[in-house]
């Protein structure tokens, strides 16, 4: 097993060594959570990572109402499950350009969160 100090990009090397990453990294974290929020738009996600469904990304979307203002269908609550691997494999694919991203920040951007 891999040690808490190697970084998620030496772990993305193999399948074996980010499953090892990821499953020590929510041992000890339990949950990872993050937001987006502008004066109009907010975004909040938990990750957490099942036995059985792998990881579990919950996401909160919605429109922040000003006074008087009716919103409609929000806010939305979507849930994503996604194995160890395939997410491995977004990262992969996605080429991050900064590799000196948090693993929260990959997460964050997974998830689709717009930069501040």
């Amino acid at each position: 097993m891999l040690s808490e100090k190697t970084s998620w990009t030496e772990a993305l090397r193999s399948k074996a060594a980010f499953n090892d990453f990821i499953t020590s990294y929510f041992m000890t974290h339990k949950e990872l959570t993050g937001a987006y929020d502008t004066p109009y738009y907010y975004e909040y996600y938990t990750v957490r990572l099942d036995s059985r469904d792998g990881l579990i990304i919950n996401l909160t979307t919605g429109i922040t109402a000003t006074a008087g203002e009716v919103i409609g269908e929000l806010p939305s609550k979507e849930t994503r499950k996604m194995s160890i691997e395939d997410f491995r494999q977004l990262i992969l694919n996605k080429k991050f350009a900064d590799y000196r991203m948090s693993l929260a920040d990959v997460f964050k951007t997974v998830a689709g969160v717009p930069s501040k």
